[in-house]
């Protein structure tokens, strides 16, 4: 007779167990790293350690996320990427010191985001790649500060122009979502003239007769953008390069801030 399946035991997470893990970045900040621990329920005793200014949760087996987290009101860096979460809390609103939530590969969907994101006004970077989102809540157009947006493999077949149209955007990465073929370079359009970066797809993925329509739509672009300037550019996909994923088991790329802003963030990760 086969063994019935059981939930995996979830690693007792002390107080004690919670401070040894807290290590100082180079530039002064408490960072309570308890990623890769077989956690899979929220450890409440952390709500202890409140002062602290990042928190790595990544991958473990967290299914909920607590309203309580919003008592971290110092907290600037929060990492949630690779559990099992289909929701975040109301709450997390209330977390106006963040500046860079990474919640990706987890079974988010759009229901799962709430409204109260709109709050979170100073944060910089959002990652919401490796979900189940099938459309990305409005709500994001309020953040005026968001420097990259992360949307990379979900069931999205359109991004909001108020998105696109973030005026401190610098990089957008939607790769591996199901847009429709004949309208997408018609809807990134504008936000290619403004954005460094957009992340859609890399020449070798598209077969010849789509990777065909994506250089008429850059030449009509840059046609277009001829006739509005006298002075020549770089060519519109020039710094087009490989997306990064969150998955993957190098976080450096995402755990950097913007170069821009990066002394006054954080300093360099530890491995």
């Amino acid at each position: 007779m086969a063994k019935s399946w059981k939930a995996p035991k979830s690693k007792k997470i002390t107080l004690n167990v919670a401070k040894n893990c807290i290590k100082i970045t180079f530039d002064g900040r408490k960072r309570l790293d308890l990623s890769k621990m077989g956690i899979t329920n929220f450890p409440k005793c952390i709500l202890r350690l409140s002062d602290i200014d990042e928190l790595d949760l990544s991958r473990n087996m967290i299914r909920k996320i607590p309203d309580s987290i919003s008592k971290f009101q110092n907290l600037r860096w929060l990492d949630l990427h690779s559990n099992y979460i289909d929701k975040l809390p109301e709450s997390i609103g209330q977390m106006t010191s963040l500046l860079f939530l990474n919640i990706s590969n987890n079974r988010l969907t759009t229901n799962g985001l709430p409204v109260e994101l709109n709050q979170l006004k100073n944060i910089r970077t959002v990652n919401l790649g490796l979900n189940h989102l099938d459309s990305v809540p409005t709500t994001l157009g309020a953040l005026k500060e968001l420097h990259e947006v992360g949307l990379h493999d979900n069931l999205l077949s359109n991004i909001p122009t108020s998105i696109a149209k973030l005026p401190k955007l610098k990089k957008l990465n939607t790769k591996r979502n199901p847009f429709p073929q004949k309208e997408e370079a018609e809807m990134f359009i504008d936000s290619i003239k403004r954005l460094d970066n957009l992340y859609l797809v890399e020449a070798k993925d598209l077969c010849g007769a789509c990777l065909k329509k994506c250089q008429q739509a850059r030449d009509k672009l840059n046609k277009i953008k001829s006739m509005a300037v006298t002075t020549p550019k770089k060519a519109i996909f020039s710094s087009l390069t490989s997306p990064n994923s969150m998955a993957k088991e190098s976080q450096e790329e995402w755990r950097t801030a913007p170069a821009s802003s990066q002394s006054s963030l954080r300093g360099k990760p530890e491995d």
